[in-house]
């Protein structure tokens, strides 16, 4: 078994003073491990990453219970920077880029914390440049004129600028071609294998993101409602049903389920 690099522990998520969006959330992130955090539109995943990355002061959000462990150190209170000093990175949904920045522009700004020297940050570019060849094809166009799977490859690869030990990767197929989405989680399952890059990544696109993941956990309504190995969910008959588009029944969710309900006991 691998070692446990992220731990969450029953953590409850409130916007605003008033907004309860995270109930009792708890997942565990292997060390190597590629993780997928999996529901719908507002089921609550990209505030489960934000909770971990600590990003959720800018949206007037705060962790209010439970926690959340790095190796065995908690770090709800620490800084956004410390989080990218540990090795945490966030790549956000919906592809943010410098829009007037170049491609390798952008790529340089993910290197802005190293401390290794410009000669090690030129070995992690090319590095970037072999994982995305296009990235290279456009390094000198400015990055608003660059296609939209390329814009989300120029987002991870300046999250690999930074040198991280773990990526949280939000939404990486929204918007973009089925073709182009292969491509994507091609490239985290290559960065996963031979860098050895640990990766929590929330998406909507079930079927794609169980086929690269090792284990999934499946949100609704800021709740956990089910977990396991990807390939047990893959065949699991209401994630079927709910979430890969098989199976003719007319339910609307998991609380109609027995073994959500038999859960739910637990999570109350």
């Amino acid at each position: 078994m691998s070692a446990v690099l992220l731990n969450v522990n029953g953590i409850e998520v409130i916007y605003n003073h008033v907004i309860l969006v995270l109930k009792g959330v708890s997942l565990q992130v292997p060390e190597g491990g590629v993780v997928a955090l999996l529901g719908g539109n507002g089921a609550g995943k990209t505030t489960t990453l934000r909770a971990v990355s600590n990003l959720l002061a800018g949206e007037r959000g705060e962790v209010t219970k439970g926690s959340i462990e790095l190796r065995g150190e908690r770090i709800e209170k620490l800084s956004t920077s410390a989080m990218v000093d540990r090795g945490v990175i966030q790549v956000m949904e919906g592809r943010h880029c410098f829009a007037h920045l170049t491609i390798e522009e952008n790529l340089l700004t993910g290197a802005y914390t190293r401390k290794d020297g410009k000669a090690a940050v030129a070995a992690t570019l090319e590095k970037v440049y072999n994982y995305f060849p296009r990235l290279k094809t456009r390094r000198t166009s400015q990055a608003a004129y660059t296609s939209g799977g390329e814009q989300q490859m120029c987002a991870i690869g300046r999250a690999l600028m930074a040198d991280p030990k773990m990526v949280l990767l939000d939404e990486p197929s929204m918007g973009l071609a089925p073709q182009i989405v292969e491509e994507v989680f091609e490239i985290v399952k290559d960065l996963n294998q031979r860098e050895k890059v640990t990766f929590l990544l929330a998406e909507q696109n079930t079927n794609m993101a169980l086929r690269y993941a090792d284990h999934g956990y499946i949100m609704e309504s800021g709740r956990i409602v089910m977990d396991g190995a990807a390939k047990d969910l893959r065949e699991n008959e209401d994630v079927k049903e709910f979430y890969l588009g098989m199976g003719g029944g007319d339910r609307k969710s998991f609380k109609d389920v027995k073994s959500y309900k038999r859960r739910k006991r637990w999570l109350s």
